[in-house]
């Protein structure tokens, strides 16, 4: 019985986290709402809803989090934001992940952990897709939009190794998100010559902050504890599979064959410098 809990908990939470690109690509394309917005009150929503699980759970929060890790949290979600603009959310997605494990993964390096013969192949077969989904051609992802994006995955990199062994998480992520309402309070304002208030795009961007965000990071942190950490990172491969599939589903985007020569080489690559560390 708890294999499967555990194993319902994970999947929602994996389907949580491609959420969050299928709903900030459906309001940027679909609806009216500006980057900024769709920021502020994905940040503001997700602080409001940790907060609230707290409350409501009794728990005691014994630690705050650290404005250089809001500042990395406010990166990734500006980023991200503005970047689904322009990018399929499939490609999104993919690019996210790539950044995320290729900077968690290069500062184990840099600190001293010396990769294995599978896991070289396997950055380097992860660091080819990414240069390959690049590559100029008409089925090339935007550049404006994919170095956006790069540069959210470094920053939700970083947000992940500063948080990798603290104590505490959710009360943690929940000061952190208070922390990165400031930052984006400044950005909406700074581009308050597009502001637009867009009904449906705030909904959108509630459900991303408080249900995608707030809720799926409270359940991953609660289900972390009882999985490996190879099991806990290798799982997390299915993120942009499930974003790529909702994108072709809810949002009728396609799949091109750049995309899924990519796809197998990043997923694959980060695949096996996952399984290959002891």
């Amino acid at each position: 019985m708890l294999n499967h809990r555990l194993t319902a908990l994970t999947s929602l939470t994996m389907i949580a986290f491609a959420g969050n690109s299928l709903l900030c690509r459906a309001a940027l394309t679909h609806t009216h709402i500006d980057a900024a917005s769709f920021t502020t009150v994905r940040l503001v929503s997700g602080a409001l809803t940790l907060w609230v699980l707290i409350l409501i759970r009794h728990e005691k929060t014994t630690k705050i989090g650290s404005w250089l890790s809001a500042s990395s949290l406010f990166v990734y979600a500006a980023g991200f934001s503005f970047a689904y603009i322009s990018l399929p959310t499939a490609s999104g997605a993919l690019i996210l992940f790539g950044a995320v494990q290729t900077t968690m993964i290069g500062y184990g390096f840099w600190a001293g952990e010396r990769l294995q013969g599978r896991q070289f192949i396997g950055l380097s077969l992860a660091f080819g897709g990414l240069v390959g989904l690049f590559l100029p051609g008409l089925s090339a992802p935007p550049l404006y939009g994919s170095m956006l994006m790069l540069g959210a995955g470094i920053g939700w990199g970083v947000y992940s190794l500063r948080g990798k062994n603290g104590a505490d998480p959710t009360g943690i992520t929940a000061s952190n998100f208070i922390r990165s309402i400031p930052f984006a309070v400044v950005l909406s304002l700074c581009s308050i010559d597009n502001l637009v208030i867009d009904t449906t795009g705030i909904f959108y961007a509630i459900m991303s902050g408080a249900i995608a965000s707030g809720i799926g990071y409270a359940i991953w942190y609660r289900v972390l504890p009882a999985m490996k950490t190879t099991s806990a990172a290798t799982v997390q491969l299915s993120v942009p599979v499930i974003a790529a599939i909702g994108g072709v589903a809810f949002l009728g985007e396609s799949i091109t064959l750049r995309l899924a020569l990519a796809s197998g080489a990043i997923l694959g690559g980060i695949a096996l410098v996952i399984l290959g560390k002891r």
